[in-house]
């Protein structure tokens, strides 16, 4: 079973790259698009469990732009980055004009 993990807390301070830095909690309530990423069939059946965190830059379209696994095992990371590049969010607002944003999300694989 997955399930995101929210808010990342700590993690996300201080990951301005450019933009705006989103808290994940308002990152999920604007993604208008979401499908979840699969556990990983050899992670299942290795019992390979846990977290990965990622980071999202998302462009002022609301479009993601790029994704960097934090940490996490590699086996559960890359459904996960592969995933959240077809995520689309509703254009983050800065002084009320669409602009970039990051946020980190963390998914949870038990």
């Amino acid at each position: 079973m997955m399930r995101l993990v929210c808010p990342i807390g700590a993690m996300a301070a201080g990951l301005l790259v450019a933009g705006i830095h989103v808290p994940s909690s308002v990152a999920l309530a604007a993604a208008e698009s979401k499908p979840q990423p699969e556990y990983n069939p050899l992670a299942r059946q290795l019992k390979i469990t846990g977290d990965v965190a990622v980071e999202l830059h998302i462009t002022a379209k609301g479009e993601v732009e790029s994704v960097k696994a934090l940490s996490g095992s590699v086996l559960l990371a890359g459904p996960v980055v592969k995933t959240l590049k077809t995520w689309k969010f509703k254009p983050f607002l800065q002084d009320g004009t669409p602009a970039e944003a990051t946020t980190v999300m963390r998914f949870s694989f038990k």
